[in-house]
């Protein structure tokens, strides 16, 4: 019998269409609105695997739009109380349940601020929703698992549609209409050489640059939620700036590779961690020592970044039954958290 996580895996291909389809309309509005008021700044609200999602648009947007993205911390506003000044800017708040205390307020706070603001919401009837400019339902369906899959994945389809419409990029729109069909072959991929050589490691390091820096923070988040194993996110190129001193004899790496102009930094970095003794592996056809992964070129480097989680959830899994664990359910987690 198939876990809701599996389950939720594979519907990600018919999420991704229902999303782009029902909620056409109101991610066009949105990108019309983001063009009219021509923002200076954006800045993003989340928290969790939302907040990954997040860090992935943060970086579309700066390298198709040129403006700065900054993410807020929710308490400026449910804690704090500080004023903000976000005239001229945007902001775009990501809420699987649309109705956490913290980011709902620090939504409400950025719309008063003078923000054009922007709710990605699995919960279109909800509070989020209600204190945002422009409300997207992102469609993810019901998701069970308390792990997130369909909904992190759909929040960055949506952002990204956003973007296209912002930006007027075809190149950016067939990428996403593509998306659906990519994703089927993505999802079926297979990681088993990574499961069968990682044994009995208990931390590891996921690597990642740029959009693909977001992918290897929500992987290093769901060995944490489901495997109860010890993993941290990092740049590719960060990590030669302290954290390497832990790498040793088998030290696990996965470096996340997309198809774009940072695609040989993270291969380099891969290959010089496995002579200093690292097992490392990578998202790339182009490494020397590092053990290539299977992954789905979709022909835009965006949508290339975005499709490596895939994989990756199918893996992590089979990795979590693996090793005694319930991944539906993991030890005092819960679906929706509520902070304040």
């Amino acid at each position: 019998m198939q876990t809701h996580m599996r389950q939720e895996i594979n519907e990600i291909p018919e999420a991704v269409a229902r999303l782009l389809d029902q909620s056409g309309a109101d991610l066009a509005a949105a990108g019309h609105a983001l063009r009219e008021r021509d923002p200076a700044f954006l800045v993003t609200i989340a928290r969790g695997s939302s907040d990954h999602a997040a860090t992935f648009i943060k970086y579309a947007f700066e390298l198709t739009t040129g403006r700065p993205v900054a993410s807020l911390g929710p308490s400026l506003a449910s804690i704090y109380h500080a004023p903000m000044k976000l005239a001229g800017g945007a902001a775009i708040a990501i809420s699987q349940s649309g109705k956490s205390p913290d980011i709902v307020a620090m939504a409400q706070a950025a719309t008063d601020a003078g923000a054009l603001s922007i709710a990605l919401t699995n919960t279109l009837q909800s509070p989020i929703a209600d204190a945002s400019s422009h409300a997207i339902d992102i469609q993810a369906g019901p998701e069970l698992a308390v792990a997130a899959t369909k909904s992190y994945f759909n929040s960055i389809v949506a952002g990204l549609a956003v973007l296209a419409e912002w930006v007027d990029d075809d190149a950016l729109r067939s990428a996403l209409r593509d998306l659906p069909t990519v994703c089927r072959k993505a999802v079926a991929l297979e990681w088993n050489d990574l499961a069968g050589q990682l044994g009995d490691a208990e931390s590891l390091f996921m690597l990642g640059r740029g959009p693909a820096l977001a992918i290897a923070s929500e992987a290093a988040l769901k060995f944490k939620e489901t495997s109860n194993m010890h993993a941290e996110a990092y740049s590719s190129a960060e990590v030669l700036h302290g954290p390497v001193a832990l790498v040793d004899y088998r030290f696990p790496i996965v470096a996340f590779a997309a198809r774009d102009a940072a695609e040989g930094s993270v291969v380099e970095i891969a290959d010089g961690l496995v002579e200093k003794g690292a097992l490392a592996f990578v998202t790339s056809n182009n490494a020397g020592k590092a053990n290539a992964l299977p992954f789905v070129a979709t022909g835009h480097p965006l949508t290339d970044a975005l499709c490596l989680i895939l994989p990756f959830y199918g893996f992590v899994e089979a990795w979590s039954r693996s090793r005694g664990f319930n991944p539906d359910a993991p030890a005092a987690l819960k679906k929706v958290t509520e902070t304040k």
